[in-house]
């Protein structure tokens, strides 16, 4: 499920950044200390960008991630979602929130697309897109993932399409 993210989950999303593996997939910074990042995710809760919905990602009552969808457009936003940590890949926890975010977007906020890139080298995201029923739709700029070169590719649903495939 989809909730607010709220001032005690400024913890758990710190401890993301000691599990290397999980830093190292989602580009954040490794670090050895929980505490080191626990203010700045108060912050970031308490005074959030205007143009961000960012919601935490729950399993049985436990954080397992997040999901945002961002931009300044009043019809479309950007996808994007983190699970953690690395333990809980594979399960199908990505897919569910990205579906619950989709869903959320076309059905509260009124959305007419929602679009997502994801690094090609990154099989694993690029997988999550097309099982969340988002259609390829181009190739954008070179970005290296766990140095390999690659390079984005572009994702899209429209609100006319989703409910028809999903």
């Amino acid at each position: 499920s989809l909730r607010r993210l709220g001032p005690a989950d400024a913890h758990v999303l710190a401890s993301w950044q000691t599990d290397a593996l999980f830093a190292a997939h989602a580009g954040w910074r490794l670090t050895s200390d929980a505490g080191e990042g626990v203010q700045w995710w108060r912050e970031s809760i308490r005074n959030p960008d205007p143009l961000l919905l960012r919601l935490a990602a729950v399993e049985s009552g436990e954080l397992v991630g997040y999901v945002d969808l961002y931009g300044e457009q009043r019809e479309e936003r950007a996808l994007g979602y983190v699970i953690a940590p690395s333990s809980g890949r594979g399960r199908g926890l990505a897919t569910g929130a990205a579906l619950r975010a989709i869903d959320l977007g076309f059905e509260e906020l009124g959305l007419r697309r929602i679009w997502a890139e994801a690094v090609a080298a990154n099989r694993a995201s690029v997988r999550v897109l097309a099982k969340a029923g988002l259609n390829r739709i181009g190739r954008d700029r070179a970005e290296s993932f766990l140095g390999v070169e690659s390079h984005y590719e572009q994702f899209e649903v429209l609100r006319s399409d989703w409910r028809a495939g999903g």
